[in-house]
């Protein structure tokens, strides 16, 4: 028996010194060391043999089964050296690239749109998209007969609440909380139940500006504007102001600014208006100041509303709303290094 076990380490020794990968050590251990390899054999044949003889069979049997054992733990740690080696990184070697993204174009325009008007003293404030009638229109002087109030205008959840169809109603939240003197300005999204086409999306961006002080008048709102106009799209744009009318405001104005392609004579980007008009604006109106508690004799300010898609459009020369929310990558990746 002791020829056999020896014949049997000789043989294992041979198949081991051909091994070469894992799935290989792995057959030699199963067929030398696993359940199914013959030590388990030696061993009850073990017990057939005399005491004596059983003791130096049993010695060397246990030492063969011992050095397998060893010698696949070498093995194995062989390959180990061998794959890290096959591993092995050249820190030397330049990188590859991965590509970078770009902002969103509506983000880049909110962000410069803030960014303005943080630099003359505005601070930023957001208000919930889930809005009361209160907040969206009724404290706004927006009465319940008034056509912005329509269902076929709003998105209405019930229970008097609805999306908000603009950002006017953080003008509201901003007056309740705060004690004049004050400017803030709100960024924010808005839903309004429009076709989706070239100029229309169910869902657009408002920037939404509110300075609440005594002694406002309109020649602080055109001096204000102005500066961000410019400062936006240029400082050779000129800016124009047409009387308009918004419930919460009085007197109210659109406002536009001169062509950057014609420059004011006019041609198809303008209509041959030469004008492009950039936002809605005005003086609080005093029963908007009487709604939250101030007294209008007192306390005078101005308002703004801005689309971003509009502004962003205007700024970028894109010609359809939709581009934006389409997730082109194509398109979006114009925009990398701006921002």
């Amino acid at each position: 028996m002791i020829e056999e076990i020896e014949e049997y380490l000789r043989d294992f020794e041979g198949e081991l010194a051909q091994v070469l990968t894992r799935d290989d050590l792995n057959r030699v251990k199963g067929k030398y060391a696993g359940r199914k390899s013959r030590i388990p054999l030696f061993l009850e044949r073990l017990k057939t043999l005399p005491l004596e003889e059983r003791r130096v069979v049993g010695r060397r049997l246990n030492e063969v089964k011992v050095l397998i054992e060893e010698r696949l733990r070498e093995k194995e740690a062989e390959l180990s050296r061998k794959e890290r080696k096959r591993e092995f990184v050249d820190l030397s070697l330049p990188g590859r690239r991965h590509p970078l993204g770009a902002f969103h174009p509506l983000r880049l325009v909110m962000d410069e749109i803030v960014a303005i008007f943080r630099s003359l003293g505005f601070r930023v404030e957001e208000g919930p998209e889930i809005e009361t009638e209160l907040y969206n229109f009724e404290a706004l002087n927006i009465p319940a007969d008034h056509p912005a109030r329509d269902a076929q205008d709003s998105f209405y959840l019930g229970g008097g609440f609805l999306l908000r169809t603009h950002t006017s109603p953080v003008q509201i939240r901003v007056m309740k909380k705060l004690t004049p003197p004050f400017r803030v300005i709100v960024p924010g999204r808005c839903y309004r139940r429009d076709a989706f086409d070239a100029t229309h999306s169910p869902v657009f961006h408002q920037v939404e500006g509110l300075v609440v002080a005594p002694g406002i008048s309109m020649g602080d709102l055109k001096g204000t504007i102005e500066v961000f106009a410019r400062r936006l799209f240029g400082e050779k744009r000129k800016v124009r102001f047409r009387p308009s009318y918004f419930p919460f405001t009085e007197p109210s104005a659109e406002v536009d600014i001169s062509c950057g392609i014609c420059q004011g004579a006019g041609c198809r980007s303008c209509g041959g208006q030469g004008w492009l008009e950039i936002m809605g604006a005005g003086l609080v109106h005093p029963q908007v100041f009487r709604n939250v508690g101030y007294d209008p004799e007192k306390i005078q300010g101005f308002a703004f509303g801005m689309g971003v898609e509009r502004i962003a459009m205007l700024k970028f020369g894109i010609p359809d709303i939709r581009w934006f929310f389409e997730n082109d990558v194509a398109f979006l990746s114009a925009f990398k290094g701006l921002g």
